[in-house]
């Protein structure tokens, strides 16, 4: 129809004549409230971000001569981040002399990712970056759930005992 009509249609209804499709032929328009149009688009915009699930990145830092114990402090909070669904960083920094047996950090590495392997899965394997060497834990895909599950079918065991 032409532009005059259309227009003229816009004013009777009090809302207004937006062009939907300008490269088609004919162009395409549409008779609509665009500032209720904008307002609800923003309105999906928002309630699609609050649904969105942002992943952190915790990091764990260690020395090569980090010993045991306060090693193991360290891998219970990254077992309790995977649970959560975070990403763990474990870096082992080195200082001096130090540089010159990277192959005890790789160990120290390995021993952590082996001790989290039931809850976590490798995502970037152990890599030097200047003075430091890093290892990239992501939660496992129901590693959590799988635990959960062991847990609750011993108490049920425990229970029929």
């Amino acid at each position: 129809m032409p532009i005059k009509q259309a227009l003229q249609i816009s004013r009777d209804a009090e809302l207004d004549l937006v062009e939907v499709s300008p490269n088609a032929d004919p162009p395409v328009c549409r008779v609509m409230d665009f500032g209720k149009f904008i307002y609800e688009r923003a309105k999906k915009e928002r309630e699609a971000k609050k649904s969105q699930t942002k992943i952190e990145v915790k990091e764990i830092r260690l020395r090569p001569k980090t010993n045991e114990a306060h090693r193991g402090f360290k891998v219970d909070d990254a077992r309790r981040w995977l649970l959560q669904g975070h990403k763990v960083r474990v870096t082992i920094k080195f200082r001096g002399r130090e540089m010159d047996y990277p192959e005890i950090a790789l160990e120290d590495l390995k021993e952590i990712a082996q001790s989290l392997a039931d809850v976590s899965v490798i995502e970037q394997v152990p890599m030097m970056e200047g003075r430091t060497m890093l290892v990239v834990l992501v939660p496992a895909k129901g590693g959590a759930k799988k635990k959960e599950k062991g847990e609750q079918a011993e108490v049920k065991e425990e229970a029929k005992a």
